[in-house]
């Protein structure tokens, strides 16, 4: 014998009747969450702000290779 129950209800329906908790304001907070995250990167990739992050370290590292090469130098010019 076999026996066929077809159950015609929305997600909502079917969740509300088997007793299983509504998840969808914590997926939209997560979603809005996980937006903010990618706007703010995003944003941290654009050109100009990349040059402002990297250029204090970029001109710090020329001055020291500045300074390393006049001590070379000086040192070479010693002996």
């Amino acid at each position: 014998m076999k026996i066929t129950v077809n159950v015609d209800c929305t997600p909502e329906e079917a969740r509300t009747f088997l007793g299983l908790p509504d998840v969808q304001p914590m997926q939209e907070e997560l979603l809005r969450e996980l937006q903010d995250r990618m706007m703010a990167n995003i944003r941290a990739m654009d050109p100009e702000e990349l040059m402002k992050m990297w250029m204090p370290a970029s001109i710090k590292g020329w001055e020291q290779f500045g300074e390393m090469f006049a001590k070379m130098m000086g040192s070479a010019k010693r002996g």
